[in-house]
């Protein structure tokens, strides 16, 4: 029932407007709850999905900096937002939405649909288009590195980027990542 409809069906004939926006209001927040909608987390009335999917990316990208720290021995902060380590960050971050949302909405509700295929599509770029082109990149970078000083591109040639996109077993580790805090923190809340 929508917000209007709500309102219209539950003012009554000899019921003020005043009393019957008031009781339908919290008679919508109340079926909301219910339902598992915002304010149903006990957390201020946040959005469950959002809060761990943010989450999920900054743990996937903390575990990413301790893995560079481990093999550099040198801390860049710089880095937390590269889309190089040993796991995707964006894997992790859509991974735990989807599984968020099915535990919210439920894995039969077109939400939940939404977000796996969103999370689909995404980790498909990640491990394919995106990582295809960081290889490609690094060839083009290495072809101009071995052309001669005076060739006119090197004057106005900057390097391409090459950490693009991530292995499969990247894009899979970041998508258990993922999954794994949204089940954790979904447990304890």
């Amino acid at each position: 029932m929508r917000g209007g409809e709500m309102l219209t069906g539950l003012r009554g004939a000899g019921t003020p407007a005043s009393t019957a926006t008031s009781s339908a209001a919290s008679e919508a927040a109340a079926e909301l709850a219910r339902a598992g909608g915002p304010g149903a987390i006990g957390v201020g009335g946040g959005n469950f999905p959002l809060a761990v999917a943010l989450l999920a990316f900054a743990f996937a990208n903390f575990i990413n900096l301790v893995a560079i720290w481990l093999k550099e021995k040198k801390w860049d902060a710089r880095k937390f937002l590269s889309s190089a380590g040993v796991l995707s960050s964006l894997s992790a971050t859509v991974g735990s939405l989807a599984v968020a949302v099915g535990q919210q909405e439920g894995a039969d509700s077109s939400a939940f649909a939404l977000a796996l295929v969103f999370a689909a599509v995404v980790m498909y770029d990640a491990s394919g288009i995106r990582f295809h082109t960081g290889r490609q990149a690094a060839l083009l970078n290495q072809i101009v590195c071995d052309f001669p000083p005076e060739h006119p591109i090197i004057s106005t040639f900057r390097p391409l980027r090459e950490p693009l996109g991530h292995s499969p077993l990247q894009v899979f580790a970041g998508a258990i990542v993922g999954c794994a805090v949204t089940y954790v923190i979904g447990k304890t809340v």
